[in-house]
């Protein structure tokens, strides 16, 4: 049994039960703690209450809503989850030591863990990150987020939330050249590390093509990654690091770029960055 089975639970910690059980997430042991304590506090049902919408807020699909600057990976690392790290969770401490006294004794170094052990820590590891998760989104309702603004975040294409803390930052910079048919920026910031090209105009190209950006350096083309345009609009993150005076450049190529990482078109955009 349990340790929360036969002592009081503290609203901390009954908070986290309450997210585990909104998400589904709770050993047999722990949801019996959890309804044994929500019999005792009926009191805090407000918090029971406000676990269920926040899952649905993470379910539901709303209409975008611009996120704030840099939240998005702000959260994303706040919630990181390494297994291997201590807590100060002393339930996950007491529920460890019943596993441990329970468990048989350690399988030979050469002998894989046995999967019901592995599928624990993993678990443990997995429901600790979508507590937080849930708390994050909690604390952002609590603090006057819409429904929609908080979900929009998660949606955020990783090149926008590239674009707005490079935009952000104070040595962002920019370059800017017409193309046959439409124009293109390329935006970056040494400071942030990243570079974002968004294009417009950009023309229609087969089904088992791409659009592939390059870094030239001097004579040397250096592949960034692939993307494909929305309605002749694109926003796209390079891969790699820019060097002062680098070209920015976008060549059309089959479908999963270049075979040999060199181009096998004419560029069809070419943004000097000096």
């Amino acid at each position: 049994m349990n340790d929360r089975d036969h002592r009081d639970i503290g609203e901390d910690e009954f908070a986290d039960l309450s997210a585990g059980h909104a998400m589904n997430a709770l050993s047999a042991d722990d949801e019996r703690a959890y309804q044994t304590a929500l019999d005792a506090h009926p009191e805090w049902d407000d918090v029971v209450a406000l676990d269920a919408a926040t899952i649905d807020i993470l379910a539901d699909a709303v209409a975008p809503v611009a996120p704030p600057i840099d939240l998005r990976s702000r959260l994303m690392r706040a919630i990181e989850v390494d297994p291997s790290a201590p807590t100060d969770d002393g339930a996950d401490a007491a529920a460890s030591a019943d596993e441990t006294d329970a468990a048989p004794p350690a399988p030979d170094a050469e002998e894989p863990l046995p999967t019901d052990v592995v599928q624990t820590v993993e678990r443990r590891a997995w429901t600790r990150g979508l507590f937080a998760l849930v708390a994050s989104v909690a604390l952002l309702i609590g603090i006057g987020w819409g429904t929609g603004a908080v979900t929009s975040l998660w949606r955020t294409p990783a090149a926008v939330t590239a674009l707005e803390q490079i935009q952000s930052a104070p040595d962002a910079a920019s370059a800017q050249v017409d193309f046959q048919g439409g124009e293109a920026t390329a935006h970056w910031s040494q400071s942030v590390g990243k570079v974002v090209l968004v294009a417009e105009g950009l023309p229609e190209i087969p089904a088992d093509r791409t659009f592939e950006l390059w870094f030239v350096r001097g004579d040397q083309p250096i592949a960034a990654g692939t993307f494909d345009a929305s309605g002749a609009k694109a926003t796209a993150q390079l891969d790699g690091t820019m060097q002062p005076g680098d070209t920015i450049a976008v060549t059309v190529e089959q479908a999963g770029g270049s075979p040999d990482g060199s181009p096998t078109t004419a560029p069809i955009i070419a943004i000097p960055t000096v």
